[in-house]
């Protein structure tokens, strides 16, 4: 006689489409792994960050998406082994990501992305850092644009250092 465990008729949830089965080590692999929507998309926004993110930060995979960051090589001591992310770039099954780090905690540059939203007429969805959005469409460029040239290498790490010391106390 079977078991209510062995008549259940509850299915297996789908893998994202967005996303590949496993993470990919390295940017391109990531990129050929997304569905044609998806690359073109993901593509178009890291074209867009590389026009505007200050140089000194490295591009490399971490957390399964595409970072700009502080490489371990950098900066070894970080408080999770991992490299210290400033912008990060993910698919998603229904849309993208732009995770931005410079936000996170800074109320000004939020607020400035807000308003900036708000005079373009366009939705704002962002959590503390992640700004979510379907096409290239739905961002507004120079205010993106801005906020990730607003912080250089130099300053992200004085920042992570002045919030990591009190921590380590």
């Amino acid at each position: 006689m079977p078991t209510a465990k062995s008549t259940s008729k509850r299915k297996a949830k789908p893998a994202s489409k967005a996303k590949p089965a496993t993470s990919p080590s390295t940017v391109s692999a990531y990129i050929a792994g997304l569905p044609p929507d998806h690359r073109a998309t993901i593509t178009a926004a890291r074209k867009f960050v590389h026009e505007h993110i200050p140089k000194g930060y490295a591009e490399f995979m971490s957390w399964g998406v595409i970072n700009w960051g502080i490489p371990l090589s950098r900066y070894p001591d970080t408080y999770n082994g991992h490299p210290l992310c400033y912008v990060a770039l993910g698919a998603h099954k229904s849309y993208s990501t732009l995770h931005l780090m410079g936000c996170y905690g800074d109320a000004k540059r939020t607020a400035f992305l807000k308003e900036e939203y708000r005079k373009a007429g366009k939705k704002f969805d962002m959590g503390k850092a992640c700004l979510h959005f379907r096409t290239m469409d739905d961002l507004v460029p120079d205010a993106v644009g801005r906020v990730i040239a607003s912080v250089p290498p130099e300053t992200f790490l004085e920042n992570y250092e002045k919030v990591k010391k009190p921590q380590q106390g």
